[in-house]
């Protein structure tokens, strides 16, 4: 984690930013829930354990900062809460997400999947993409066992 906080605060400082306290302690709840999607609400109530003193205006400016800067993706899966996920390194892309509509869960697929998708808009239409997101929405595995095992009974 902390070669990877360092790494931020480098990106950070290239782009005339400062790694504060506060987006330090944002960053390290966001890393150690890297597997989460996290709301702005999610993001405090964790960094506020961590460091009673930050308000929740200030994580929201440094969830909207990391942002802008491509350190983390703001996402919504069509429930009116934007969500943050930190881009993996390296990533050329945002990945893409499987969400259920029965639970909620939420599952990542990190392979590019829209290469070819990217290649056919490029070339068709002279447009050039510098990101793309993908959301499936419908019911997990889990959920339609649920549903067979109900049924079954």
């Amino acid at each position: 984690m902390e070669h990877r906080i360092e790494r931020i605060k480098k990106q950070l400082h290239s782009q005339s930013y400062k790694l504060t306290p506060q987006r330090e302690a944002t960053l390290r709840v966001l890393l150690e829930r890297e597997e989460d999607h996290l709301s702005a609400e999610d993001v405090y109530l964790l960094v506020k354990e961590k460091a009673p003193e930050i308000g929740l205006a200030t994580v929201y400016r440094t969830l909207e900062l990391l942002s802008e800067l491509k350190i983390v993706d703001k996402i919504n899966f069509g429930d009116g809460v934007s969500r943050y996920d930190l881009r993996k390194e390296g990533a050329k892309h945002f990945h893409h997400h499987l969400v259920c509509i029965e639970c909620g869960s939420v599952d990542e697929i990190e392979n590019d999947l829209l290469e070819d998708v990217e290649k056919i808009v490029q070339e068709e239409w002279g447009f050039e993409v510098k990101d793309h997101r993908l959301t499936f929405h419908g019911i997990c595995k889990q959920c339609q066992e649920s549903k067979v095992k109900a049924t079954q009974t």
